[in-house]
């Protein structure tokens, strides 16, 4: 085929077919602004329980992106709890950013998987109506015996509600520093160190994603 002949009919298809036959991959999210306001919502592992109140890695999430994070954590909430804070912390506040780690306590007192996924599906929903950036935190699912051997992992159910709401996971966080235990305080909860390590992986995940 001559040059010019194929420039033509080159002229005439969408470049993002032509990214897609280059291979390229999506363009990612456009970063937040260096003052971002953002919401950590969750409960005892967002609050910072097992140590200092400055020490929580809402804290140190915003010592290292230079966002403004405001720590919605509640001790002892449960995903039904957080849809309950959820329209006041919204109607109160506009967010550039939401992130919701929460679950934890429902696997801990037996709360069915499906109406934590469907509580799940409905804090995404209403985030989504207020930021585009909204985060979704995979918390273990407890195992006494995986947890003593360091090999806690994600509940599944994270990653399905997560691509069935095209929101974005931040996988293997908890997991793997609760799988430490020289990074926790107790056996479900991590000390000052923990939460550092929590906010380290998280803000590299969020680098990753195109939000800094």
């Amino acid at each position: 085929m001559k040059r010019r002949h194929l420039l033509h009919l080159l002229a005439g298809v969408p470049a993002i077919t032509l990214l897609s036959a280059c291979g390229k991959r999506k363009a990612s999210a456009t970063a937040l602004k260096s003052d971002a306001h953002v919401l950590a919502l969750g409960d005892s592992l967002t609050h910072g329980y097992g140590a200092p109140p400055d020490a929580a890695w809402p804290v140190k999430l915003g010592e290292l992106t230079g966002w403004q994070v405001e720590n919605a954590g509640v001790n002892g909430d449960t995903s039904e709890g957080a849809l309950q804070r959820l329209p006041g912390l919204l109607s109160a506040t506009s967010y550039d950013a939401i992130l919701i780690g929460i679950g934890g306590n429902d696997m801990l007192r037996g709360v069915s998987a499906t109406a934590t996924r469907d509580n799940l599906v409905e804090l995404i929903t209403q985030a989504r109506a207020h930021t585009p950036y909204v985060a979704v935190l995979a918390t273990p699912a407890p195992d006494a015996m995986r947890a003593a051997v360091g090999s806690l992992s994600d509940a599944p159910f994270y990653e399905e509600v997560a691509k069935s709401q095209q929101a974005l996971l931040v996988a293997n966080v908890y997991s793997s520093v609760l799988s430490d235990s020289s990074l926790r305080s107790d056996r479900i909860h991590a000390n000052a160190r923990g939460y550092e390590k929590v906010a380290q992986l998280l803000a590299d995940q969020l680098k990753a994603a195109g939000w800094r």
